[in-house]
C-alpha cells in the first residue's frame, strides 16, 4: 500500500477513495502549507463479531455486549442482520457492506468511525471476513491506525475439522472452488499434490456435482466428510470414501450447507 503522511488534526474532511492499495484525504479544510491533508485525532473502534451460523445458542456473551454497545452495526444484507438482532432484542442502526457496494460505502463508514464512532462487523452467518465482504473496508481502517478488534465465535471450519475426527494437526484451508466446472478441476488437480487434510466449501446446490469431480480426479477411495447443515437441526456427517458418500449424496438428493473434508496424505484410487 502506498504510505501517506497523516498527522492528527480537529477537521473536517471528505475522505475520498482512490483505489484498493492508495487511500488519500482530500479536500479536507485545514490542510497545512505543504498541501498534506489530515485526518481527525478522536478514533473510534471496528469489533469483528463472529455470529451463530445456524444455532441462535451458539452467540457469545461478549459478541452481545459488543453488539449492544457499539454505536453503530455493519452488515452484510439488512435483512438477516435485523432477523438476527431481534431475535437478541437489539435495535441499532444498521448500514450494509457487501460484495456489490463496498468501494462506494467505504468513505462515509471509515469518516463515521475516524470521527470516533464504534462499530461492529457482522456477516450474514458466521465470522465476517471468512469467505465474506469487509477486507478493503479493514485495509483502509488499519491504514489510518484505527483499532481493529475480533470477536471470535461460530464458524464452520474447526467444527467440521473436529467432526471429522481426522488427524488435522496440520491442515490445507483451500476454500471456495470455482463454480465452473473446468476450472474446479483443475483446481482439484492442483490438490492433488496437496498431501494434507484439505478443507473445502461450496454452495449447497454443487455439492452433488463436487463429489463426482472429486472421485474423478482425487479417487473413488479418498476418505471424505460432508460436514452437513452443522448447528442445524440437520446435522449429520457423512464419512467414508468420496465413491460411497456420492452415492449417499444421488441417494437422498443433499442440498444444504456443507463442508468438504478431504484427507489426502495418501491419495488412493
Amino acid at each position: 500500500m502506498m504510505k501517506t503522511n497523516y498527522q492528527p488534526l480537529n477537521l473536517n474532511c471528505h475522505f475520498s477513495y482512490v483505489n484498493v492499495n492508495a487511500y488519500i484525504a482530500l479536500n479536507c479544510e485545514g490542510a497545512n502549507s505543504s498541501g498534506i491533508n489530515y485526518f481527525v485525532s478522536m478514533k473510534g473502534k471496528l469489533y469483528i463479531v463472529s455470529t451463530p451460523i445456524g444455532n441462535w445458542d451458539d452467540i457469545t456473551l461478549r459478541a452481545l455486549k459488543v453488539l449492544k454497545d457499539v454505536d453503530f452495526i455493519i452488515c452484510e444484507e439488512y435483512k438477516e442482520a435485523q432477523r438476527l438482532l431481534a431475535h437478541y432484542g437489539i435495535k441499532k442502526e444498521l448500514f450494509a457492506l457487501n460484495e456489490h457496494n463496498e468501494k462506494e460505502v467505504v468513505n462515509d463508514l471509515v469518516l463515521k468511525i475516524v470521527n470516533g464512532e464504534s462499530a461492529a462487523l457482522i456477516s450474514d452467518c458466521g465470522t465476517p471476513l471468512f469467505s465474506d465482504p469487509g477486507h478493503l473496508f479493514v485495509d483502509v481502517l488499519l491504514s489510518q491506525n484505527i483499532d481493529v478488534i475480533p470477536v471470535p465465535g461460530a464458524s464452520s471450519l474447526l467444527p467440521a475439522l473436529i467432526g471429522s475426527n481426522f488427524d488435522f494437526e496440520k491442515f490445507y484451508y483451500y476454500g471456495w472452488l470455482s463454480p465452473k466446472k473446468d476450472i474446479r478441476k483443475q483446481q482439484l488437480y492442483k490438490l492433488r499434490s496437496v498431501k494434507e487434510v484439505i478443507v473445502i466449501l461450496d454452495t449447497p446446490y454443487r455439492l452433488k456435482s463436487l463429489m463426482y469431480d472429486v472421485v474423478k480426479v482425487l479417487g473413488k477411495n479418498t476418505p471424505v466428510v460432508v460436514a452437513f447443515q452443522l448447528t442445524m437441526n440437520g446435522e449429520k456427517f457423512y464419512r467414508g470414501t468420496a465413491e460411497k458418500i456420492l452415492k449417499q449424496v444421488e441417494t437422498k438428493n443433499l442440498k444444504g450447507e456443507f463442508v468438504l473434508i478431504v484427507d489426502n496424505k495418501i491419495r488412493r484410487r
